[in-house]
């Protein structure tokens, strides 16, 4: 795929959408594209995490290592590991092809530095992310009302 082609699928997922054109270009550019072979391991629960993966074509199973959650299958333009662009941390869960797949591989070093050089990308992102946290505070909220209620 092109430079534009990334940029065109990078615009398309929501994290990085508020960042801007510029932001997104730089993404695109300084990324790596990577192909996997259906069954091949994109990440193992437990190991460190340093990327993001945005899903190029194919798809992956995301299970998570403590069976609290059901398994996740993550297409093309799905974001895999946002979080990690964040923070260090380790992987919570494992993630296979399903079949022939790519996904552009974006680095948390070059995440925060597109966040350095894009001050107000970076204040949208982060209303954002604190929008999505207040949203699933008050989703847990009304849950626990039903469960008690």
């Amino acid at each position: 795929m092109s430079i534009e082609d990334d940029v065109i699928l990078l615009d398309r997922v929501p994290t990085f959408h508020v960042l801007g054109n510029a932001a997104i270009r730089v993404l695109a550019i300084g990324s790596e594209q990577q192909e996997f072979a259906r069954g091949s391991v994109l990440f193992r629960a437990g190991e460190p995490a340093d990327c993001g993966y945005v899903v190029q074509r194919g798809s992956f199973r995301v299970s998570f290592a403590d069976g609290t959650q059901p398994d996740i299958t993550a297409g093309a333009g799905s974001l895999i590991g946002e979080l990690a662009l964040i923070v260090p941390m380790q992987r919570p869960a494992t993630a296979i092809a399903l079949e022939f797949a790519s996904a552009i591989r974006i680095t948390r070093t070059l995440f925060q530095r597109v966040l350095e050089s894009e001050p107000d990308g970076a204040r949208r992102l982060r209303d954002a992310f604190a929008s999505r946290t207040s949203q699933a505070a008050s989703d847990l909220v009304l849950v626990g009302a039903r469960l008690i209620g």
